[in-house]
């Protein structure tokens, strides 16, 4: 059954595993440009190092899902410590070649998509039913964070010239984390079965025919939330640089303004969740918000405006991902749905990253600039929006 307790050790652990995933994936942008000095990178084989991990993600996503759920997490999280290490130490060894590097990073791309599911899961499995959305809060700070530790990481890395570091770093935390679930698991102090807890309100649901297709409708609005929110947070430091004239350390300390804001409305938006705000609305809310952002960008200037601009899209930023990661939890009850419904929703969110940059940089330089790709944005921002209206008539109604 779902705990009478939130177990604090598990969500602490899954957590974990959430961050080392996004870390091994952002710990790339900030050595790229010494790499590709030091070893002549092509520039779209060095995009490839990046777009493996949403290609292996959108293709194993739904399978990872099923699988997980029916076996177990274990060998599946054992299995994706494996590909990091192995992914860390081909690098290291290897870096002149570029197709080394690239099967390197298509193994940790394969590791992250595993945690991604994973993480989520054993998140939800150890909160008890008043800390749900407070867990989906949590959950939500995971690539953020993965970010925010890279690049806390790659001052000394890059100040001493190795970029090996943020490598040798990501082995480091693999191996803790490893030691970290073998003596959880040894103790009994964590589920890894990611299955719906057996008894729970919604555990007869889990494979109803209407939750399903509402589960499907919140992986499209997570598919087109994170294609305009991967789309903003790629190029923002361009746009900043190109239209507004910034340098790139300024352009680098405004786009820390918006991951700060998101953050932190990350967790508000589990409290606020908690205490009984109704998840539809508010996600269709934050969509609008981050839909008035981009149709504001013509008029978006570099100075009070552009930091008006910046906090209100964070605002927006932080709302929708965690009510996203309580979708599972509302449509089928505490039990969440176990592995195959995250498995469900980060398929969209991985097709969504996967298209958000290219479809960005194809509309700037194809129809009018950053002002048509402003308004072209703000369409598909707001479509989201008016799907999430769709969502949120479904939820009122009993799965």
């Amino acid at each position: 059954m779902t705990p009478a307790r939130t177990n604090w050790t598990g969500i602490g652990f899954g957590m974990a595993l959430a961050v080392l995933a996004a870390y091994q994936q952002f710990k790339l942008p900030p050595a790229l440009p010494q790499m590709m000095g030091l070893y002549g990178y092509d520039p779209v084989v060095a995009g490839a190092f990046m777009s493996v991990f949403a290609a292996a993600g959108l293709a194993l996503s739904l399978l990872l899902g099923w699988r997980i759920q029916r076996h177990g997490a274990a060998r599946f999280v054992a299995a994706a410590f494996a590909l990091f290490a192995a992914g860390t130490l081909i690098t290291i060894a290897l870096p002149q070649h570029e197709a080394a590097v690239l099967v390197a990073r298509t193994m940790e791309g394969i590791g992250f998509a595993v945690l991604a599911v994973v993480a989520p899961t054993i998140v939800a499995l150890h909160a008890a039913a008043t800390h749900k959305t407070i867990a989906a809060g949590l959950t939500a700070t995971w690539i953020p964070a993965g970010q925010l530790a890279a690049i806390i990481v790659a001052g000394p890395a890059l100040a001493t010239g190795d970029w090996r570091l943020l490598w040798w770093i990501g082995l480091a935390a693999t191996v803790l984390a490893a030691a970290w679930m073998a003596h959880l698991r040894h103790v009994g102090r964590i589920d890894l079965s990611a299955r719906p807890p057996v008894g729970a309100p919604a555990a007869a649901d889990d494979g109803g025919r209407r939750g399903d297709r509402t589960l499907i409708l919140a992986a499209a609005v997570f598919c087109l939330w994170s294609t305009q929110f991967i789309a903003y947070m790629t190029w923002l430091p361009s746009f900043l640089v190109d239209v507004h004239g910034l340098s790139p350390a300024a352009a680098a300390a405004a786009y820390a303004v918006p991951v700060a804001v998101l953050l932190a409305f990350n967790l508000a938006t589990g409290l606020a969740l908690h205490a009984g705000a109704p998840v539809g609305p508010l996600l269709a809310a934050a969509l609008v918000l981050q839909a008035v952002v981009w149709a504001a960008l013509p008029w978006t200037g570099a100075g009070g405006s552009g930091i008006a601009s910046l906090v209100t899209y964070g605002v927006g930023a932080g709302i929708a991902p965690t009510c996203l990661f309580a979708l599972p939890g509302v449509i089928f009850g505490h039990a969440g749905g176990g592995a195959r419904a995250f498995g469900v929703l980060m398929t969209g969110r991985n097709l969504g990253v996967l298209v958000g940059p290219v479809l960005l940089a194809h509309v700037v330089g194809t129809r009018g600039g950053w002002d048509g790709a402003g308004a072209a944005f703000a369409v598909l921002t707001l479509t989201a929006a008016l799907t999430a209206v769709w969502l949120a008539a479904r939820l009122r109604r009993p799965v």
